[in-house]
């Protein structure tokens, strides 16, 4: 069990945070939603993981069309979710099992309902006219330029009463704010301020890189292929990927207002923020300039490990180039969130292999160097959700239905108890069904050893027991063999990390002048070395420690 919270303002480094998707983590009112009163009694079932800290999709007040990523009032609780008082009780117990909390925060794009939203579109002429971003059709009355939606279309919206266009990166009731106007930024900060005053711990920053576009609108020009590029930004069955997106986001200042962000945590002990860069090829240039220097973002995380490639030579490529271009920053690790796949279905080729799968996969991400986000259900190995069109409720899977299925898939209700009545998550019908292959994997038949549930735990210990874990150096080794063989260093402790992803298994000859001082077997796995060459099976895993 963790410890009640100490000091510290570098705990966020090498960190490993949950993530809580609160509308279906756990139901207390009987209505098929999950709420923050379902939270706090299942936190000491996040205590048990081992975990240093929670972060909370949005509970904010908001219509729902996009699932609380619109947001209506950024200072309070949608009843959906439960009470401001419900709020407190949740972050004081957590905080009493020794777990920080992060909340997410949607500043990028507001809700149609938010009131600076239906002032704004009043007329031209009001306080918070200048709020949002407006601009005049073309002669032939069609949009300013040629931005486009992630969830589908164009990225203007036609408003009647003002006889503009505003801009929206997502949905057209989610109207994006306009930051270069410094009214906005001082609003925003002070919604900051409101949580920060009731102790929240730190802010996961939703599409931190969308907050500013281009002042001129110019025209975004037509991606380039490039076949080594890491990143994506939208499905490929989504248009918006044909685009270079260099005016409608991630523009020179966005890095100011991230230093103001940073100037208010500061006024606070032990805060951290964390940003979600989704950017294309270019996330990890725009990860080192959110993160360098110390007066911005604390760490940011990318989309980079959460695709289809679950291999030595992706994973490598992957940090190789976070660590070139991130040289005093920080990075998030994740395999999965709650907007992709399930990475138990993306990464296993069959049912039997999942359990092994998932054992694996937080081994090597408990291994990397930088803070791991899990999210919910992945510690259960729960695949993804095959659902039918009518059971949607994400927007994004319904537009583009029957080529990408959306995000509903990675969303259904977390599952506690295998035979009760919807799996313990609520006693009335939930938002989403509750999968029938999932029943098996609840944690009421995951308690014993040798479970996946048992392996995260385990896991996540071995993590916090080795130093270089958490915040000392890593070096890749070189091989003849596709394999994912690194060192981690610090202070007097260097253990030596060798990954067999292949289906089949592989014999590794020590790497020249390495001497293992003695096996340190991480949990679920013990190789051995034979005449000088460490033995892997199929999806093994070696760990040792090297003589200094």
């Amino acid at each position: 069990m963790a410890s009640p919270l100490k000091s510290n303002p570098d705990w966020w480094r090498g960190a490993v945070i949950y993530q809580v998707y609160p509308r279906s983590f756990q139901d207390t009112k009987g209505d098929g939603f999950g709420d923050l009163k379902g939270v706090t009694q299942r936190l000491p079932y996040i205590a048990s993981l081992g975990v240093d800290a929670i972060w909370l999709s949005p509970f904010f007040t908001s219509p729902m069309a996009d699932m609380g990523y619109d947001v209506s009032n950024y200072c309070d609780v949608d009843p959906m979710f439960g009470t401001l008082a419900d709020f407190d009780a949740m972050l004081k117990n957590a905080h009493q099992l020794g777990i920080k909390v992060i909340i997410d925060q949607v500043i990028s794009h507001t809700s149609d309902q938010h009131p600076w939203f239906k002032e704004s579109r009043s007329d031209r002429t009001n306080p918070k006219s200048d709020w949002y971003v407006w601009a005049d059709p073309k002669p032939d009355g069609t949009a300013p330029n040629n931005w486009m939606s992630i969830f589908g279309g164009p990225g203007w919206e036609w408003d009647g009463v003002r006889k503009q266009y505003y801009m929206h990166n997502f949905l057209g009731s989610q109207p994006d704010l306009n930051f270069h106007n410094p009214d906005v930024q001082e609003a925003l900060l002070e919604t900051v301020r409101f949580w920060l005053k009731r102790g929240v711990d730190g802010f996961r920053l939703d599409t931190v890189n969308f907050y500013f576009h281009d002042k001129e609108l110019r025209d975004n020009p037509p991606l380039v292929y490039d076949p080594d590029a890491i990143g994506l930004d939208a499905p490929d069955v989504n248009p918006y990927g044909m685009q270079n997106h260099l005016y409608d986001k991630t523009q020179p200042e966005n890095i100011g207002f991230l230093q103001r962000f940073r100037a208010l945590l500061e006024e606070f002990d032990d805060r951290a923020s964390v940003g979600e860069v989704g950017d294309g090829a270019r996330s990890l240039k725009t990860v080192a300039a959110y993160t360098g220097g110390g007066d911005k973002l604390h760490m940011c995380y990318t989309f980079d490990l959460l695709g289809p490639d679950f291999t030595a030579t992706h994973i490598r490529r992957c940090v190789t180039a976070f660590q070139d271009a991130v040289t005093d920053g920080w990075v998030c690790w994740a395999f999965s969130n709650h907007d992709v796949t399930r990475h138990i279905s993306r990464f296993a080729q069959t049912v039997e292999e999942r359990e092994r799968i998932a054992k694996l996969a937080i081994s090597v991400l408990a291994a990397l160097r930088g803070s791991i986000c899990l999210y919910q259900g992945e510690e259960l190995a729960l695949p993804e959700a095959e659902l039918e069109f009518a059971d949607l409720r994400d927007p994004y899977g319904i537009r583009f239905w029957p080529a990408f299925k959306g995000r509903d898939g990675c969303r259904t209700p977390m599952v506690w108890e295998k035979d009760a009545d919807f799996a313990g998550f609520s006693e009335a019908k939930p938002w989403l069904p509750v999968p029938a292959e999932h029943r098996p994997l609840a944690v009421d038949q995951q308690e014993e050893a040798g479970s996946v549930l048992d392996h995260y735990r385990q896991t996540l210990a071995f993590r916090k027991a080795h130093a270089p874990l958490l915040d000392g150096s890593m070096i890749f080794l070189e091989t003849n063999q596709d394999i994912l063989a690194f060192t981690r260093e610090k202070g007097g402790e260097k253990l030596l990390f060798v990954f067999n992803l292949h289906r089949g298994p592989q014999t590794v000859p020590l790497p020249k002048g390495v001497k293992i001082a003695d096996l340190v077997p991480m949990p679920g796995f013990a190789p051995q070395i034979e005449d000088g060459e460490i033995v892997l099976e199929a999806m093994d895993v070696f760990c040792g420690r090297i003589s200094l």
